[in-house]
């Protein structure tokens, strides 16, 4: 196994891990939401942010993860978060919900792995128990969102 191939299974490992210290409760299949995209990444990237736009989002900023990761011998240009939400209802929810701060806007990661494109994101039902019954009917058309987000670059496959 190659050195990049080792750190990419050991970052792997580690999100995973770290998911699973964040995400108590919720079982492991429904930790995060993710689909393997067989567009070049360029290609998913410019679908990803149609697709967020397109169910209602802004997309507030691209993040380039890559960066670091080089510097831990992992060669890749194509690692990216992308932030993205509704503006007034963050603020809203932010205000009314101070512990959601950490976890607004929604963000969605998209990396290259070969010929593939992966997209992933952290289920928002994990955000359930910080809130009463309005949030939770937020946190549940968000998870409806993202699925018609992923469905949506699944179907340009």
């Amino acid at each position: 196994m190659s050195k990049p191939d080792k750190i990419y299974r050991s970052m792997m490992a580690r999100l995973l891990l770290c998911l699973g210290l964040v995400l108590p409760g919720l079982a492991h299949a429904d930790l995060m939401m993710m689909i393997r995209s067989h567009q070049t990444f360029p290609e998913a990237m410019a679908l990803l942010q149609e697709a967020i736009k397109e169910t209602g989002y802004t997309v507030s900023r691209v993040q380039r993860v890559d960066i670091g990761l080089t510097k831990s011998g992992y060669k890749t240009d194509k690692y990216r978060v992308v932030f993205f939400g509704k503006p007034a209802e963050i603020r809203d929810l932010t205000a009314r919900y101070p512990e959601l701060q950490a976890f607004l806007p929604l963000k969605i990661s998209i990396f290259a792995e070969g010929n593939d494109t992966i997209i992933v994101t952290a289920n928002p039902q994990h955000l359930k128990r910080a809130g009463d019954a309005k949030l939770q009917k937020v946190i549940n058309r968000w998870e409806k969102d993202i699925s018609r987000i992923l469905t949506k670059m699944r179907k340009a496959d």
